[in-house]
């Protein structure tokens, strides 16, 4: 596959040596600045010496609680922001077949010091376990979306990782016929990236190791991103990391059945259930602890849902708070945004959602961007009117039906027309489609010569909706440590 090589060897993502001796202080180490260590020990903060190796932040369990809102406050302090803006140490542990872009403009006096201009690394591989991916892009899974057709028009744009729709793992190892034909990856699809979502610890690793003892998929994904009420009332999704026991039980028992195979297993989450109840960091630290290759975070908060801006500033704060490949989720609609992200929160790659939708050639745009080009399609309407065909065709090769395919695309043609100057009726005509001889009439009579409207770059495409109080199991706030699975909460249909 483009973009994929297996059994490279991961030279500088884990840093060398051990964690630094605070035993003597029972403390839990959260962050490293420019100018020191900062740890938390025993409720006060202090600023330990700069050590050779950069020591792995680890929660050390039975010594420390970690306090969310205090990390938080901590990493977006002064010392924080300052090394936001001057990532070169951080970013010369990477890979170095990195981008570095200079700055002139960002000289600027420090207590009386002239620092040089700041230089932005941007990373052009992502190492998953032994394959490394380039340019460091991954398609989110998307209910009803990312199937089999349209991963192959995205992979066609350019290289990544390109996820399937979210699997429920007990609809999985019950072998629901449904859900194993969602399992469905093309033969040129070598990097097979599959999501599960979980909320047993041992359904879920039943689910990874069938995954690895069948050759189902080479990369694992676990949700707990899932804002969707039917979700989070369960107790899954975007509110598992909140029962944060419970989710340590998940990952670990998951990334123990996966590491036997050499499946790299990544996280995906959200900042928490809302701005009282924010778990990123800590999630991030348990997850890096139980041996995650990377984690996703989708930069709002389960009752933002898709609403609002997404909070960059916590993909920065989780990105100081890790040592494994952090990528950064939420309000990426140009490749210019993807390398505004990387430069603002210093990320290893990119997680692209709604920002896709009809516009699969934005990964063409993201492989340019990563390789240091300022190409940007900008298809005319004749040009959006055949990859729109060459979709529909896609879907019914896929599904095996005409009427289904045809009826699964039309969702997308909205998408599509997105800011084109379409009538009303044709548009409707177009999103009614039953075959797809209709749909070629209908698009021949499309102005193929309509430029691409520029108006309609960097906005916001697919579901955008108001914040919603989020729905959980009764009592689900009232203690962190409860491991127990919430009763009912295994989901039989995947799909999301």
């Amino acid at each position: 596959m483009p973009g994929v090589a297996h059994d490279a060897d991961p030279p500088g993502l884990r840093p060398q040596g051990g964690p630094h001796d605070l035993a003597d202080l029972g403390a839990v180490m959260v962050a490293q600045h420019d100018i020191g260590v900062l740890v938390q020990a025993g409720g006060r903060q202090i600023v330990h010496e700069r050590v050779a190796a950069r020591p792995r932040r680890t929660l050390q369990p039975g010594l420390v609680r970690l306090d969310q809102h205090r990390v938080e406050t901590q990493l977006r302090g002064e010392a924080h922001d300052r090394l936001r803006n001057r990532r070169l140490e951080h970013h010369d542990k990477l890979p170095r077949d990195g981008l570095r872009i200079t700055h002139a403009d960002d000289c600027a006096i420090l207590d009386g010091v002239t620092l040089a201009p700041t230089r932005t690394f941007v990373p052009q591989t992502l190492q998953l376990g032994r394959h490394l991916v380039a340019p460091p892009v991954v398609l989110a899974p998307m209910a009803g979306i990312t199937n089999v057709a349209f991963r192959r028009l995205c992979r066609e744009q350019g290289g990544g990782v390109y996820v399937c729709e979210m699997i429920t793992t007990r609809a999985l190892v019950e072998r629901i016929p449904k859900t194993l034909k969602m399992i469905a990856f093309a033969p040129d699809e070598e990097f097979r990236s599959l999501q599960l979502y979980g909320v047993d610890p041992d359904i879920t690793a039943a689910a990874v190791r069938m995954i690895a003892e069948e050759n189902l998929a080479d990369h694992i994904d676990l949700n707990f991103g899932c804002p969707v009420p039917k979700v989070t009332r369960r107790g899954g999704g975007s509110a598992l990391p909140w029962r944060r026991r419970l989710f340590g039980r998940i990952v670990k028992q998951a990334v123990d059945a996966a590491s036997p195979a050499g499946i790299p297993l990544t996280i995906k989450m959200r900042k928490g259930i809302d701005d009282n109840h924010l778990t990123y960091v800590e999630a991030g630290l348990i997850a890096q602890e139980a041996g995650v290759a990377a984690v996703a975070l989708h930069a709002r908060t389960a009752e933002q849902r898709y609403s609002g801006q997404a909070d960059w500033d916590a993909i920065a704060t989780l990105k100081q708070a890790l040592d494994v490949p952090v990528l950064g989720n939420g309000d990426i609609w140009e490749a210019s945004d993807a390398l505004r992200m990387v430069e603002h929160t210093g990320v290893d790659g990119v997680v692209i959602g709604r920002g896709c939708l009809g516009r699969p050639w934005l990964f063409a745009d993201l492989q340019a961007a990563f390789a240091g080009g300022s190409a940007q399609a900008l298809p005319a309407l004749g040009e959006v009117a055949a990859i729109m065909s060459r979709h529909a065709h896609l879907l019914v090769d896929a599904l095996g039906d005409e009427r289904h395919g045809c009826a699964d695309f039309r969702k997308h043609v909205a998408w599509y027309l997105k800011g084109f100057p379409v009538g009303g009726d044709l548009r409707r005509s177009l999103a009614m489609v039953s075959s797809l001889a209709e749909l070629d009439d209908l698009l021949a009579q499309l102005d193929p010569a309509v430029p691409f409207p520029a108006e309609s770059l960097g906005q916001p495409r697919g579901r955008i909706n108001a914040p919603g109080k989020v729905s959980l199991p009764y009592g689900w706030l009232e203690s962190r440590d409860d491991d127990t699975v919430p009763e009912g909460a295994e989901m039989e249909n995947s799909g999301g």
